[in-house]
């Protein structure tokens, strides 16, 4: 039972932008922050984005002012739209239920898959 469905990734060049989408099953989604997470190459998984039910952000460092996430309660649906990109956002992109301090909530998706070329 897939519960969580990443989408959007693709390969794209420095500087560029990318609008990825995870829908989320209702019972996910529903009451729960959720975040964008990213796996870049030798690196651990790492939480780059988050967003409450009332829709107050926060991100990392790393991606801050480049990168935005929003919610569509009525689709169950989050997005990432990442602009100003940079090789080493290059990784595999999953969203997951939960925040910073609470962690992944849910066993990962497939993930979707962002290259940036330099």
């Amino acid at each position: 039972q897939v519960q969580l469905a990443e989408s959007g990734g693709g390969v794209v060049q420095a500087g560029g932008s990318l609008r990825l989408s995870c829908e989320a099953s209702f019972s996910i989604f529903s009451g729960n922050t959720m975040g964008w997470h990213r796996q870049t190459l030798g690196k651990q998984r790492e939480l780059v984005a988050v967003i409450s039910t009332g829709g107050i952000t926060n991100y990392a460092g790393s991606v801050k002012c480049r990168f935005t996430i929003s919610r569509d309660n009525a689709k169950n649906t989050v997005y990432l739209q990442m602009d100003s990109l940079r090789p080493e956002d290059t990784g595999n992109y999953y969203c997951n239920a939960g925040g910073w301090i609470s962690g992944p909530l849910l066993p990962w998706g497939q993930g979707t898959q962002v290259t940036v070329s330099s």
